[in-house]
């Protein structure tokens, strides 16, 4: 049974240090229980181990891309009421498009602003 005072699981999946380290610690500092991934497959581990909440993530990644762990979470009966925000440097319509389209509850293109991702994560686990 959930508690009210438990922290938010959040999973991070980003295959760029440079992203995943800052939203990391960006994150611990919100009071959120992180967990992070450097690429699609240990994204899935994670997400069954863990059951995040919330799942931040980029798509192109080495292995396997963001879409498909998308498609894989939404599959997942425990996760039906996790929300996934794409974090991507794909703009394109078309790209955004297809995040919206395997289940993504947000789609925020690189570069964006921590700020706006944090107050985000804050609206979309509220609801």
């Amino acid at each position: 049974m959930k508690k009210d005072t438990e922290k938010l699981k959040v999973l991070v999946v980003d295959d760029a240090p440079s992203i995943l380290l800052p939203l990391e610690f960006l994150m611990r500092k919100n009071g959120f229980k992180v967990f992070v991934a450097r690429n699609g497959t240990e994204a899935i581990d994670s997400v069954n181990k863990e059951l995040p909440k919330v799942v931040v993530l980029d798509i192109m990644m080495p292995d396997v891309d963001g879409y498909e762990v998308c498609r894989y979470i939404r599959k997942k009966e425990e996760m039906k009421d996790s929300k996934v925000i794409f974090l991507s440097a794909k703009t394109k319509e078309a790209d955004i498009k297809k995040g919206y389209e395997v289940g993504a509850d947000l789609y925020i293109p690189k570069p964006f602003s921590p700020r706006f991702l944090m107050e985000k994560i804050k609206e979309l686990s509220a609801s």
